[in-house]
């Protein structure tokens, strides 16, 4: 069995979605995926661990990092900058461990552009009324910024044709198995599969 590269799958989704409630849950589900933590000058929430849910840096450090040319992509969102790095990315991927990225729209298309064999996956409320709701349940944001989210989730979703995959997040745990199913789609893909058991298929044949 020959070692390939590893699966690079990202997430997008509009604010409220619950992107990353089903993250969580798949990383708990599938020990072989590794979350890519992103780089973020937003402060962190009460729950928030620093190198576990994001690295929280100042923006003149987060500006000197990417004037270096050490994001993969980086995005700002509701004013605060967001940015994946390209060093441990490149090396997980060449080591054969697959990722997750959790990223918004824009995100997605510059790392698509990079790695166009990414498997890219967009996360849908079961309605608008669902999202509104599930972003006042969280009771983080004033209601300016709760409409303000709405208008951006409208934006999000106008690049939904930009993604192979759709999964609509109304029970979480539906969801989740269709994801699942995703990640094991693309880890069986022929291509994939002709290099793994590249010495098999050729004792076979």
């Amino acid at each position: 069995m020959t070692r390939t590269a590893g699966c690079l799958f990202i997430i997008s989704a509009p604010s409220g979605a619950g992107k990353t409630s089903l993250v969580r849950a798949l990383l708990q589900l599938d020990r072989s995926l590794s979350l890519s933590i992103s780089h973020t000058t937003r402060q962190p929430r009460a729950e928030e661990v620093n190198g576990k849910d994001y690295y929280f840096v100042s923006r003149e450090l987060f500006h000197k990092m990417l004037v270096a040319g050490e994001f993969l992509e980086s995005a700002e969102v509701y004013g605060n900058l967001y940015g994946t790095s390209q060093k441990w990315i490149n090396e997980a991927i060449v080591s054969g461990q697959d990722i997750l990225l959790e990223i918004d729209c824009q995100g997605a298309q510059q790392v698509r552009h990079i790695f166009p064999q990414s498997v890219s996956i967009f996360i849908l409320p079961p309605s608008i009324e669902a999202l509104a709701s599930r972003l006042k349940s969280r009771a983080q944001d004033d209601s300016e910024v709760i409409k303000k989210r709405l208008a951006a989730a409208r934006d999000e979703i106008s690049h939904i044709c930009e993604f192979d995959y759709v999964i609509i997040n109304n029970q979480l745990e539906e969801a989740l198995n269709d994801l699942a199913c995703i990640i094991k789609a693309a880890r069986l893909c022929k291509a994939r599969q002709l290099i793994k058991y590249q010495s098999l298929i050729t004792q076979l044949s």
